[in-house]
């Protein structure tokens, strides 16, 4: 394998690099390096997860300088916030004894933080076109000086719409510029693109000519299984030898938060990024993913762009993904990195005629998945799943610890009012002493009112004791009671109650109508 050294890239990057264990360069670093550090426009052909950010990270980094003039001087334009997130880091990396600054542009984020790093002379930006253009317009990013200028995943940007913008990007920027482009697929509009804007392109393919081809490196499972078994089926999955981190693709941002939640509640540490989470959200999800924090991810297709983890060592379709390019690009995320992965897929007897024409393209040869349950022996064997394995962990699932930390503490809120912290259990006990200071048996209307006054009536009064006996706090109160219900206002025993010396300390307070005694 080649050495980034080798290609010519600086020794203060190889150097950095090499501490993080990055020492070999891929196929793409090594065709896209040494064109793309003499200024050579270039269009890279390469799917996600073959070391792409590198191959145009680097060159860039170099090309603007080791300590660059202040003001924009390189742009890489992505179409997600995940993917902007994931370049920005790498080349951050990359650039951490550098003094030239990046900073992230991208939508669901406040825009102060990044008109300030703008204002400060970040030199190197990374966004979304909508955003980037948006600040264009305001006159808070200036694009003049660009040197520099990368697309990153351009077909995806097409497939969600913004060429328009991706036009006005490049309107904006110098003609002279030095520009790369890198897409998985070469649609007529991409080069149709890379004729009006770039400059004698040299075209480099860093993947299978077939890219119907799927990964060798990832054995692909498919079963035909039922909605209502998935669930089990996916928690024996979790438990199967060797599973590291998994990515679980959903096809609905409803059903997403739906096993999330149903995962917890098995015990599965799990994260999710979907359509429904603000940015912040799915930032710490995915960060929490990469870190080893969180073991499985649940995502949507458009959340997942940004799912740039070598370690994955399982991908799990839910549902059966729209079409080849959609399945290609979900297995994707394993497999990386020339690791080896496993890719799971179900699919709905709904969806069959869909499996068969996915299957057609990619040449499976399994048109017909076998009928596979949470219970089929084959399901174990397939995946190495120890006999007998269920599909909850026998740890205390995450809500019920959540649940149990809420009741020992203060359940719906009751310690916070009546100051004793008893929970639940305080309730309980109120109304049987309630009875027991009552042998005559109230009404259910009376009852009520003395557990409304349980910090008067801890401890109860003598069975045979008077209920007005004099100088007693909590006669006091009960008597006050007794003349509501004859129809008097009893001024004087409200006093006493609310202000009763042992009402402070008391247990088994009700839990919202004891804040008429605070």
């Amino acid at each position: 394998m080649t050495t980034f050294l080798e290609l010519g890239v600086d020794q203060d990057m190889v150097d950095t690099l090499s501490a993080k264990g990055i020492t070999e360069a891929f196929p793409i670093q090594e065709q896209t390096i040494p064109l793309a550090l003499t200024g050579q426009d270039i269009i890279g052909q390469a799917k996600t997860g073959t070391g792409k950010t590198f191959g145009f990270g680097l060159p860039l980094l170099q090309r603007i300088g080791a300590d660059p003039e202040p003001g924009v001087q390189a742009l890489i334009v992505v179409p997600t916030r995940e993917l902007a997130v994931q370049v920005f880091e790498d080349l951050e990396l990359a650039s951490q004894h550098r003094a030239a600054s990046l900073v992230p542009i991208y939508g669901g984020k406040a825009y102060e933080g990044q008109i300030e790093q703008l204002q400060a002379g970040a030199q190197i930006v990374v966004g979304t076109p909508g955003r980037l253009l948006d600040l264009a317009n305001q006159r808070l990013l200036d694009l003049s000086k660009v040197r520099e200028m990368v697309l990153d995943e351009a077909d995806k940007m097409l497939d969600l719409g913004f060429l328009a913008d991706i036009e006005k990007l490049f309107s904006l920027t110098p003609p002279n510029r030095h520009t790369m482009l890198f897409s998985a697929t070469m649609p007529g509009t991409i080069v149709t693109l890379a004729r009006r804007f770039m400059s004698k392109p040299i075209h480099i393919r860093a993947t299978d000519p077939d890219e119907g081809a799927a990964q060798a490196n990832i054995e692909h499972i498919i079963y035909r299984a039922h909605s209502l078994d998935k669930d089990e089926v996916i928690g024996r999955i979790l438990q199967a030898e060797g599973r590291g981190k998994t990515v679980i693709f959903m096809r609905t941002k409803r059903a997403a938060a739906k096993l999330l939640e149903e995962l917890q509640d098995r015990g599965f540490d799990a994260a999710a990024v979907h359509g429904d989470l603000n940015q912040d959200q799915r930032e710490r999800a995915m960060a929490a993913f990469k870190a080893g924090k969180k073991e499985v991810l649940i995502a949507t297709d458009v959340a997942a762009r940004g799912i740039d983890v070598d370690d994955v060592t399982h991908v799990i379709n839910h549902t059966v993904p729209d079409d080849e390019k959609t399945y290609l690009h979900r297995v994707g995320r394993t497999g990386r990195a020339g690791r080896s992965g496993i890719a799971v897929t179900f699919v709905d007897w709904d969806d069959l005629h869909k499996w068969a024409l996915i299957d057609k393209a990619l040449e499976f040869g399994v048109p017909e998945p076998v009928e596979t349950y949470s219970s089929s022996p084959h399901l174990f064997s397939d995946l190495n799943i120890p006999e007998g394995t269920k599909g909850r962990l026998k740890a205390t699932p995450v809500k019920d610890r959540a649940a149990a930390g809420r009741g020992a503490g203060s359940s719906r809120g009751e310690s916070s009012r009546d100051g004793a912290g008893s929970g639940g259990e305080g309730r309980t006990r109120t109304r049987r002493r309630t009875r027991s200071a009552n042998p005559k048996g109230p009404g259910r209307h009376e009852a009520h009112g003395h557990e409304q006054h349980g910090h008067d009536l801890e401890g109860g009064s003598e069975p045979g004791a008077s209920l007005d006996a004099p100088g007693e706090e909590r006669t006091a109160s009960q008597r006050r009671r007794r003349r509501r219900r004859g129809g008097s206002g009893g001024a004087a025993g409200e006093g006493a109650g609310a202000g009763a010396p042992g009402a402070e300390g008391a247990e088994g307070a009700a839990p919202a109508e004891a804040t008429t005694d605070e």
